[in-house]
């Protein structure tokens, strides 16, 4: 079951007709390029994309040929089509455009930010279960809120995601903190 070439052209022609110029166009498939953050940052800087997803054996590749400017994988997995892929692709980006969430500083301080893994999240009560929110983000001392949620993301993402690591920019005071911390695991 391959997508034949002419009703995918057709389909793409009439949206950049609608447009009045080319438009960048992603197609969904394992052999793309691995989706990541930048990526994200990158396609969200565009007024408009064509997400262009096959399904089972994809889309004749004379068209992909025509008309794919990126070729994009979100993992290193196989599904049925590329609709799933290109949702997740679509909430990605579409957070990163201003406006969109109802803070922009959001999407500035998540996970892979600065090639780190977000700092742990806390709610209401201080105490539950037992538990209590660290002290240090009680204090109201924004500069120690600061530090902490940093070096919380350090140690997260040595602990999880030890490989991003190797792009994350530590200065020399994080990197013997972070040193100190994993001895102990």
């Amino acid at each position: 079951m391959v997508m034949q070439a002419e009703p995918v052209y057709a389909a793409h022609q009439s949206l950049e007709d609608q447009a009045g110029r080319k438009l960048r166009t992603i197609y969904l498939t394992p052999q793309g390029h691995t989706f990541n953050q930048k990526m994200a940052e990158e396609f969200a800087q565009e007024e408009e994309l064509i997400f262009l997803c096959g399904h089972y054996e994809g889309i004749d590749e004379r068209v992909l040929e025509e008309v794919v400017t990126d070729y994009v994988s979100i993992g290193d997995y196989v599904l049925t089509g590329g609709e799933l892929p290109a949702l997740v692709m679509m909430d990605t980006i579409s957070r990163l455009v201003p406006g969109v969430l109802n803070n922009d500083v959001s999407a500035e301080t998540e996970s892979f930010q600065d090639s780190l893994l977000e700092y742990p999240q806390y709610s209401r009560p201080e105490e539950w279960r037992g538990k209590k929110v660290p002290p240090v983000l009680l204090s109201g001392h924004h500069a120690n809120v600061e530090k902490w949620r940093r070096e919380q993301s350090i140690i997260r993402t040595a602990k999880w995601r030890p490989d991003l690591l190797e792009k994350a920019q530590l200065t020399k005071k994080e990197q013997e903190f972070l040193k100190g911390e994993m001895k102990d695991v």
